[in-house]
């Protein structure tokens, strides 16, 4: 007797395979390599495709004196596509071993770029592990972006994190770029008495004898730039703001207390953003303050960094509200970067405005017109090389004012809590922000953006609100 099926029911068994596999029998792909960047036209080879990272482990013991670090990274990601092989950004440091999903696998290395062959190839969809285990000294990464190295580095009595764009693959494998983010673990042991300050919450200090295991959890999506990890002989103070976000503060011992008192009305400054920003987007706040100089400041996630350098008060609102931009909102891609310098560059005449008054606010601002306005490069689109130039900052921040300007205050921060709901947690591009600000405002905004974002020339101060 010959086997009948219907019409339907070879419909409902492809229907089931769609949903198991992703795809229709005749459409599996042959796995094939994930490409060695994701495709931003500022840093080409940052990222990598074919996989989405879930949740970083770094196993890491320090040797303070030499700088050397060993341990292992263990990721857990997704894959986007069939994989015979993918990539990771990693510079520098010797690998003993690379693991997929337990198995010894081949690896190959050409620069930064880390090409792993899993031993059975991956299929869309799957999740998987790589286990990457490495030692030595990390070498402090360049780039047309930044003047001095960053990444890893060892300042004076401290090692600090700089990552900020690219320095992260010199101390873990890491898919490296702000569009795929993840959560993380960090497992650092050091040498007694150094405490170890990294994102997130503390959850257990474990005594070695000689040595302590700090064990970091940061629960919330991260971009690889902002994961960070501070040692030294710290000092930890603990507050929290009056909404209830708790604040824990690293501080050099002796440190001046003119410097710590800087750091005294960050409580207020939280709930203040949070209140026209929309709640705050982590569970922790905290600062560090590194016991050296470390050539600027860094909204690392939940843990900002500073140096013993005088502290103004623009700094500190600047890397708190990048908590909002920048961190629980990251770059799609690098050119954007206006979309979290000039929205924390405006928190500083926010606050301004918010402690002293609309006039305060506006001198601020026209003292910040004045230094760019011979500075003729496009917002949105500044070049590598110029990316951290003052006018990504200033003109960001006048950007919003601008905006301010024209759709009213009421619209305003209307745009800014929509953009924040939308986008938390996620990444966004300009477009996206202008999205939000034509749909909030119910106004084409063309003109507006069009002259501070993308011709040359700085458009005339805004004059208004």
């Amino acid at each position: 007797m010959q086997p009948c099926f219907s019409l339907r029911s070879i419909g409902i068994v492809l229907a089931m395979l769609f949903l198991l596999t992703g795809c229709m029998p005749w459409e599996r792909a042959v796995p094939t390599a994930g490409s060695e960047g994701v495709g931003d036209s500022y840093f080409p080879q940052l990222g990598n495709g074919g996989y989405d990272t879930l949740h970083y482990t770094i196993d890491l013991a320090v040797d303070t004196q030499t700088n050397t670090i060993s341990g292992t990274t263990t990721i857990r990601a997704q894959a986007t596509q069939s994989l015979s092989a993918f990539n990771l950004d990693f510079l520098g440091l010797d690998i003993a071993e690379v693991q997929v999903n337990d198995q010894m696998v081949i690896f190959q290395r050409a620069g930064s770029e880390l090409t792993v062959t899993p031993a059975v190839a991956l299929t869309n969809h799957d999740e998987f592990t790589v286990a990457i285990r490495y030692s030595g000294v990390p070498q402090p990464v360049k780039d047309a972006a930044i003047p001095f190295p960053h990444g890893w580095v060892k300042i004076e009595k401290s090692i600090v994190v700089v990552s900020e764009p690219s320095g992260a693959m010199n101390w873990y494998p890491v898919n490296n770029h702000p569009s795929d983010k993840a959560t993380y673990t960090f497992r650092i042991t050091v040498a007694k008495p150094y405490v170890v300050a990294a994102n997130g919450l503390l959850q257990e200090e474990i005594n070695n004898g000689n040595t302590t295991t700090y064990i970091w959890e940061a629960g919330d999506p991260m971009a690889s730039y902002l994961a960070t990890v501070s040692i030294g002989e710290y000092v930890v103070e603990t507050e929290a703001s009056l909404n209830g976000v708790p604040i824990r503060n690293y501080f050099p011992p002796n440190l001046d207390r003119k410097i710590s008192a800087s750091f005294d009305r960050t409580g207020e400054m939280i709930d203040y953003f949070s209140s026209i920003l929309g709640p705050y987007p982590f569970e922790v706040y905290g600062v560090v303050v590194i016991d050296g100089v470390l050539d600027g400041y860094l909204e690392a996630q939940t843990l900002s960094l500073f140096d013993r350098d005088p502290i103004g008060d623009w700094t500190i609102p600047h890397e708190l509200t990048h908590q909002w931009f920048g961190n629980s909102i990251s770059l799609h891609r690098w050119q954007d970067i206006w979309l979290k310098e000039g929205f924390a560059t405006y928190s500083q005449a926010l606050w301004t405005e918010h402690t002293s008054g609309i006039r305060a606010r506006d001198e601020e601002l026209r003292a910040m017109y004045g230094e760019i306005e011979s500075r003729q490069r496009p917002l949105a689109d500044p070049s590598p090389q110029e990316m951290y130039d003052l006018s990504t900052y200033v003109r960001g921040a006048l950007t919003l004012h601008a905006l301010r300007v024209q759709v009213g205050d009421e619209h305003f921060f209307s745009i800014l809590r929509t953009y924040y709901e939308r986008f938390r947690n996620s990444t966004a591009s300009t477009e996206d922000f202008i999205a939000v600000a034509e749909d909030v405002s119910g106004q084409k905004l063309d003109d507006l953006f069009d002259a501070w974002l993308y011709a040359t020339a700085i458009p005339p101060f805004p004059v208004g609100q």
